[in-house]
């Protein structure tokens, strides 16, 4: 099994990527990591890195504030779309990134490929539910609009990603919207819901976000738009959150006892809201398995997304994806 990682990509780029690689490279010794990047920066980070670690030279970056499009198709060298041929070639089964989403997107799109019968690919990420089980949610920021043709492709690939990772039966499919009945929404959502009731698929009608946390249903569908709102409003709760528990249990000798009893307790809660326990998104929809990592991501979470990467693989979701989608 062979792993391209996008070196050069993510805020805490390459030290954090280099670090995770190394991390999973010895937790699955049957892995070989491909640290795609600029081999003057790589080489001393991977100095002692185990035998199935290498590096492949790279000699350009596609930057946070590139246009996706143009980047992808003038820097042909970058680290990414290396990343992405590699993958397109066979030199590589799956590829992570926690660079620029819009050009991570592209290159799914004119490196990868689409399944035939997708029309958008869309990020799928899994969202903290209070129950532990989580509920995968696309798109959450692939596609900034969506029409409900997208949307019916979002409910039947998420379903059977949850089926084929997670061996969930019938995993039940929301769409995210203002209420529950079924004439609620905006005229996307008024046009989705009677087609997404067609499908062949367990659909449980509109899901509010209030309700998300409390796993109303396993697989979320939404706009990038919305989803991407949804995915910040609830890290931006998560942290504020911590942030006033922690002021408020170091504030006097007592809190800081109430604080030592409860801290198994919030550690447990928090790892369920912690990002990097997840890893990063996959590309659903392209043909070849592509992870996106959370731009801020750090060792961990590379480490984790390289473990959903292999979960992916070892799957076959994209091989099932395409058979579902096109029949082929």
């Amino acid at each position: 099994m062979r792993i391209a990682i996008d070196a050069m990509g993510g805020d805490h780029a390459p030290h954090s990527n280099v670090e995770g690689a190394l991390r999973a490279a010895k937790e699955w010794p049957d892995t070989r990591i491909i640290l795609v990047g600029d081999e003057r920066q790589l080489a001393p980070l991977a100095g002692g890195a185990p035998s199935n670690v290498e590096i492949l030279h790279a000699s350009e970056v596609i930057g946070p504030e590139d246009e996706p499009v143009k980047a992808v198709r003038r820097k042909k060298d970058s680290s990414m779309v290396v990343a992405g041929r590699l993958v397109k070639e066979g030199g590589a089964e799956a590829m992570i990134s926690a660079g620029n989403t819009g050009a991570l997107m592209t290159t799914g799109l004119l490196v990868l490929g689409r399944i035939p019968g997708i029309d958008r690919p869309g990020l799928a990420t899994m969202l903290p539910t209070l129950d532990g089980k989580g509920v995968l949610a696309l798109d959450l920021g692939a596609n900034m609009d969506a029409s409900p043709e997208h949307l019916l492709q979002y409910a039947r690939m998420g379903s059977l990603y949850r089926k084929s990772l997670e061996g969930l039966d019938s995993p039940r499919v929301g769409l995210l919207n203002v209420g529950t009945e079924a004439g609620k929404g905006n005229e996307l959502t008024k046009e989705a819901y009677p087609l997404l009731e067609e499908l062949p698929i367990r659909f449980v009608g509109n899901v509010e976000a209030r309700d998300v946390m409390d796993g109303a249903c396993d697989v979320l569908i939404c706009d990038g738009f919305a989803g991407n709102i949804l995915l910040k409003a609830m890290e931006g709760t998560a942290g504020a959150v911590f942030g006033a528990l922690k002021s408020a249990f170091t504030r006097t000798a007592v809190s800081k006892l109430a604080a030592a009893v409860l801290a198994p307790g919030l550690r447990e809660f928090k790892k369920k809201l912690d990002y990097t326990e997840h890893g990063g998104a996959p590309l659903l929809g392209v043909a070849g398995v592509c992870i996106k990592g959370h731009g801020s991501s750090d060792a961990h979470a590379i480490k984790n997304a390289v473990r959903q990467a292999r979960l992916t693989i070892q799957s076959e979701l994209v091989p099932r994806l395409s058979k579902e989608i096109s029949g082929k």
